[in-house]
């Protein structure tokens, strides 16, 4: 399997992309870290790593002007249309596709798999902790960074509710919330960290500045630009 920021430049993933990919993974690092005995980072940190790597297919590139700069509007829409031809119209099948064809394990796919605001509610009451901290991991990630579930929350509700793509009524949308809200309880009570203990801050003691690293997987990650604070960091995994 070929370094992450080699399989990120192969598929010309939005630098946004990348660097949520990245974050995600920090945050997920940190908690399976903080568990004793939890034996699955290595496939947790590797969804992570690959859990949106088809989701240009669904943005709306004029909601955030600044994440297709430098190269413009029309570049990042030519490889969307390229992606969704290649693909399909579904993010989440093209993501999957792609983690097979980069070569992530069955375990790896999984939770790939079930990784998505949708799927909370089948992940809070499922007995797998590794998709837990995957899913969870994503929902503390904001667009420009880790926030609180209740920060989360409120991002969730301003950016999605009324969406005729959201198709959920209000009262799932409250469970799904609510959902979320527990998962977070549920990893907690196996770890030796506290949710607060997540932030920003931490998550730059993980993208660390070097020019290589080692991951979980045992592959060298080159550094990565961070897009949102002008930096170059790379996993420290």
């Amino acid at each position: 399997m070929k370094p992450i920021r080699e399989i990120y430049s192969e598929y010309r993933l939005m630098p946004n992309l990348q660097t949520h990919q990245l974050r995600v993974a920090a945050v997920a690092k940190q908690i399976c870290e903080s568990i004793d005995g939890f034996t699955e980072t290595h496939e947790v940190v590797l969804a992570c790593l690959l859990h949106d790597m088809g989701n240009i297919i669904k943005f709306d590139l004029t909601h955030f002007p600044e994440f297709v700069q430098p190269e413009g509007i029309e570049y990042w829409q030519k490889i969307k249309d390229e992606f969704i031809l290649k693909y399909g119209s579904d993010e989440h099948a093209a993501t999957e596709r792609i983690a097979r064809e980069v070569g992530a394990s069955e375990k790896t796919l999984v939770f790939v798999d079930n990784v998505g605001f949708r799927k909370l509610l089948e992940t809070e009451s499922g007995n797998s902790l590794g998709q837990k901290i995957c899913a969870y991991a994503d929902m503390r990630v904001g667009p420009k960074g880790v926030l609180s579930i209740a920060e989360r929350t409120a991002d969730l509700r301003k950016r999605y509710e009324g969406r005729v793509r959201n198709a959920m009524s209000p009262e799932a949308l409250e469970r799904h919330y609510a959902a979320l809200g527990n998962i977070e309880r549920q990893i907690f009570l196996v770890s030796n960290m506290r949710p607060e203990d997540i932030s920003d801050d931490s998550v730059l003691m993980t993208l660390i500045p070097d020019s290589h690293c080692v991951d979980a997987v045992g592959l060298t990650h080159p550094i990565v630009a961070d897009s949102d604070r002008g930096e170059t960091s790379s996993v420290r995994v």
